[in-house]
């Protein structure tokens, strides 16, 4: 309890609720200015390198780039503030919160949840191809002489051309998926970083978060960025998806100023630390699972540019480790 206390004298030390207010009016600016930035270098670099011979590869480069920022941000960023915000004396001195370890808990549940939505965002998929095909038949017509001497090289070119077509799209449908849920999650860490930042009263901890939220919205918004381009979306859903990156931590932040102008609370209230808690140990379980399942795992040992290229592979490993330990470094910061 003497920590509690201790916490509270240093908190109410740094309170001035003008500085504040001004410091936070101009994050509002600046974040939604280096998210658009962040967001948008992987996409126009796609769009650069579109129709060249490196396209594919430096799309690759830049996921797996993006693929280690997102895994460091599940790891190193989001999950220890969750289980730090469920931790803080306020709340681990209550039942049931000092009773159960409800960050494990809650990562574990998103996990399981991101899990659920791609198997079955995936069967739809499969279901809907293989219904595809069925309808899509036609009815041989010649004597059986003729379609004898024709079915076994038809049929061989025709099954080999369906199941390439097949692939292509389930693959791109997929990024398609990753991409959106990747967002959801993202967004919540978002909304969770914007809402702290708007409700908090102390300079002292909102100075430095200025700027180091800055860097890591760039990072992030690469992150996204680089999945949002091997997506393949359309101009309008990935001027969309980059234009909701970029404008919900500033709108969290608008947010968490009107939760404290309306009720006095604010980010060192008991239901605001367990409301962050909660939010951020469910995007962590998703970005986890996206991050090992959907990023790396599908480009290490299931992308074809991988195989028989051992070089592109170091290189994607440096790139996956570049996103990682940047992302990481931040964490000194915010």
């Amino acid at each position: 309890m003497a920590l509690c206390v201790t916490d509270t004298e240093r908190v109410l030390a740094c309170r001035d609720g003008k500085a504040a207010m001004n410091l936070k009016l101009i994050s509002i600016f600046v974040i939604f200015f280096t998210s658009v930035v962040g967001i948008s270098l992987p996409v126009l670099l796609a769009r650069l390198f579109q129709g060249k011979p490196v396209h594919d590869k430096a799309i690759l480069l830049i996921k797996c780039f993006a693929a280690g920022v997102i895994l460091s941000t599940s790891l190193v960023h989001v999950l220890p503030d969750a289980f730090d915000a469920l931790s803080d004396c306020q709340v681990s001195s209550r039942h049931p919160w000092k009773d159960f370890p409800f960050s494990g808990l809650v990562t574990l549940i998103g996990v399981i949840t991101a899990l659920l939505v791609d198997l079955t965002a995936t069967s739809h998929v499969e279901n809907h191809q293989q219904g595809h095909n069925r309808d899509g038949g036609y009815a041989a017509v010649g004597t059986s002489e003729e379609l004898g001497m024709c079915k076994k090289i038809v049929d061989v070119e025709i099954q080999h051309t369906e199941q390439e077509k097949e692939a292509e799209e389930l693959m791109k449908m997929k990024q398609r998926l990753v991409s959106q849920v990747l967002e959801i999650g993202i967004i919540f860490h978002s909304v969770i970083i914007g809402v702290t930042l708007g409700m908090s009263q102390n300079q002292c901890t909102i100075r430095p978060l200025v700027a180091a939220l800055s860097f890591h919205q760039i990072f992030e918004g690469m992150g996204l960025g680089g999945c949002i381009a091997q997506a393949g979306f359309s101009l309008g859903t990935t001027a969309y998806m980059s234009f909701m990156f970029s404008v919900t931590t500033p709108m969290g932040i608008l947010l968490g100023m009107i939760v404290f102008s309306i009720t006095g609370y604010d980010d060192t209230s008991p239901n605001a630390l367990i409301l962050e808690g909660l939010l951020g140990s469910l995007s962590s379980g998703i970005l986890i699972y996206m991050a090992l399942v959907d990023l790396i795992a599908l480009d290490f040992f299931h992308n074809k540019l991988m195989s028989g290229q051992p070089f592109l592979k170091k290189v994607s490993f440096i790139a996956l480790l570049l996103g990682s330990t940047t992302m990481s470094i931040l964490a000194l910061w915010a």
